[in-house]
């Protein structure tokens, strides 16, 4: 995902319009798109702001809710594999995710490890 344009960009580009020019002629002068220029005009309309709305998941997934619960299965067994907290999280909480959705709680939590190979 890109970076939003600069506050004051936005702001340059609402001025151009609101002072009687097109569009058009904005999106020319300030080398955006004409999309880019109707949604700030839009946005300073509806809103009166042209702060970038936040990017991203905000963290609300499927396992959210059952964060302290695998905390607790790992600190009951650490050695548990993604697979083994997959059939875990189906036989005892009735939700089926994929290995990747378990991973990506593992590393918010900060539970994730590398296994480290003996010898050497």
């Amino acid at each position: 995902m890109g970076k939003p344009h600069p506050l004051e960009l936005r702001q340059r580009v609402v001025k151009h319009v609101e002072a009687g020019n097109s569009h058009r002629s904005a999106a020319a002068r300030f080398d955006v798109s004409v999309k880019f220029v109707n949604d700030m005009v839009k946005l300073k309309r509806e809103t009166g702001s042209l702060s970038a709305k936040r990017q991203g998941n905000p963290g609300i997934g499927k396992l959210t809710p059952y964060a302290d619960w695998v905390r607790e299965r790992i600190a009951d067994k650490g050695d548990l594999t993604l697979d083994e907290l997959v059939d875990l999280l189906i036989e005892v909480k009735a939700v089926k995710v994929h290995r990747t959705s378990v991973s990506r709680l593992l590393h918010r939590l900060g539970l994730s490890h590398k296994k480290r190979l003996s010898g050497s």
